[in-house]
């Protein structure tokens, strides 16, 4: 008989399908190889596949690319919440992940989840060689963190990027952040996420990306609720919190399929 895994796809950051950013979630009775996983991610084609297994009153979480393992995923974990809390164990209001990243939470919020992450650390550094040609604009600001992050004035420039992503894949750090401050009108931030080393061509809307960009955005506005949106093709919109050592994105998710993986024993 061939195993079979439980899996989902869900759109996450969304509040419909064919939005937000797609992640599979596969629900595990035990930690596999992470070849097999990352296998599994990369037959899903998705930006992110979430593998979860029971453990204790929580589940470990893991998450792979097309390419690489994760060291942090927003929407992922979002994906993953939305399958622990409306099919695994419907009525919970609040789910805990052990992660790479360390513990973190998703608690129902109405229709609503808030997702709690820790901020990461940005500096600001030179732009590195390549940075302007591969995005196709030179950044008023560069700041480096798990990403290089590229600091605009204009998000009108941010829309309508055309970036050259063998060049991005090139650079020393597996992706670039663009970002500006929003138009004042639908949002107060704006960004899109490049990361072709990871497989990931364009993140849709991207969880950790906000965990770094928003403690900058809050300490240059001045004020910690902010108002985000990514501005990919299926784009998306997220209500954040700068908390100081953490974060807190507040979204909507929307499912797209479930069934099962069949893998030969």
């Amino acid at each position: 008989m061939p195993t079979q895994i439980p899996y989902f796809q869900v759109d996450s950051f969304a509040d419909r399908p064919f939005a937000g950013n797609p992640a599979g979630v596969c629900v595990l009775p035990a930690w596999p190889d992470a070849a097999l996983m990352q296998a599994i991610a990369d037959e899903n084609a998705v930006s992110a596949t979430a593998f979860l297994v029971r453990e204790g009153d929580g589940y470990g979480l893991r998450w792979f690319t097309p390419r690489v393992e994760e060291e942090m995923c927003g929407h992922g974990t979002l994906a993953a919440a939305w399958v622990v809390l409306e099919r695994l164990e419907p009525g919970r209001a609040e789910v805990s992940f052990a992660t790479r990243a360390g513990r973190l939470t998703v608690a129902r919020d109405g229709g609503r989840y808030i997702l709690d992450l820790p901020a990461r650390a940005i500096v600001p550094c030179a732009a590195p060689a390549g940075l302007a040609d591969a995005i196709g604009i030179a950044a008023k600001e560069v700041l480096r963190g798990a990403s290089y992050i590229a600091v605009l004035e204009d998000p009108a420039a941010i829309a309508d990027l055309r970036p050259d992503l063998a060049r991005v894949a090139a650079l020393d750090l597996p992706g670039v952040i663009v970002t500006a401050p929003g138009d004042g009108r639908d949002c107060d931030i704006a960004s899109r996420y490049f990361a072709p080393a990871k497989g990931i061509p364009e993140d849709p809307v991207t969880g950790s990306l906000h965990a770094q960009v928003v403690p900058f955005w809050s300490r240059r506005l001045g004020r910690p609720r902010l108002v985000a949106r990514q501005l990919s093709r299926r784009g998306g919109t997220i209500l954040c919190e700068d908390r100081g050592d953490r974060v807190r994105l507040s979204a909507s998710v929307a499912p797209f399929l479930s069934g099962t993986i069949e893998l030969p024993d």
